[in-house]
């Protein structure tokens, strides 16, 4: 609010001076108001049908790009995370690590719990451990590694990245597939849509740019051109 006031009062002085009459001002205010003009006169005439694209349409699109529409391996971990903060408690908290891994090991479905009370990630921590689904390469590397060899249920030794020490449970993991019509529809529909959009204002663009809508008057146009920068 105060930056907008101060913006306000620097304008009413800039007025009181008569600054949007001074000839560069005034050439610059001409030509951003034919360019707001004119982008939203070209929206208006190259308005979208409500009802494109059709079910036909997005079918088609979909099948055109079906080798695009790839989702990699998902695979949702479960993290119970041991910060070291301090170089000298590094071998305790690898101790810790190693005594919590293995204690989930030997009892996996008490992760949740181990997760809940001792893991210092407190975003996972309150949904024991879970981290949600997501590809590898979101994870972090060393951990990515680790996460790559378990088996869906298995929970992995301490692993230590630059944070800390991470003792992982892989909960689930589903394959590469292709995603569905149903799962990109929205996503199709306005890129088709803008797509539309575009091929319609060329279209009006070229349209008036006909010899028969417009005329050009090539010495004029050499002069405009010569005189840009």
């Amino acid at each position: 609010i105060r930056t907008r006031l101060a913006e306000k009062a620097v304008l009413e002085q800039a007025d009181a001076q008569g600054w949007a009459q001074r000839p560069e001002v005034a050439r610059q205010t001409r030509a951003a108001t034919e360019q707001i003009v004119f982008r939203d006169y070209l929206r208006s005439v190259s308005e979208v049908p409500a009802d494109y694209p059709s079910a036909a349409e997005l079918q088609q699109a979909y099948d055109a790009g079906k080798a695009n529409w790839q989702t990699p391996p998902l695979y949702r971990v479960s993290q119970l995370f041991l910060g070291v903060n301090d170089p000298q408690n590094l071998e305790s908290v690898r101790k810790q690590a190693a005594e919590l891994s293995k204690k989930a090991q030997a009892s996996p479905g008490e992760f949740a719990a181990l997760a809940t009370q001792y893991s210092q990630d407190r975003a996972s921590a309150e949904r024991g451990g879970d981290t949600g689904l997501q590809p590898l390469q979101q994870l972090v590397p060393e951990v990515r590694g680790a996460v790559a060899r378990l088996k869906v249920g298995a929970v992995s030794d301490p692993v230590q990245s630059a944070a800390g020490f991470h003792v992982i449970k892989l909960t689930e993991q589903q394959p590469a597939r292709t995603a569905t019509l149903d799962e990109l529809r929205d996503q199709l529909t306005q890129a088709l849509r803008a797509q539309r959009q575009e091929q319609i204002a060329q279209a009006y663009l070229d349209g008036m740019l006909n010899t028969a809508t417009l005329s050009i008057d090539g010495a004029e146009l050499n002069k405009v051109l010569e005189t840009k920068p």
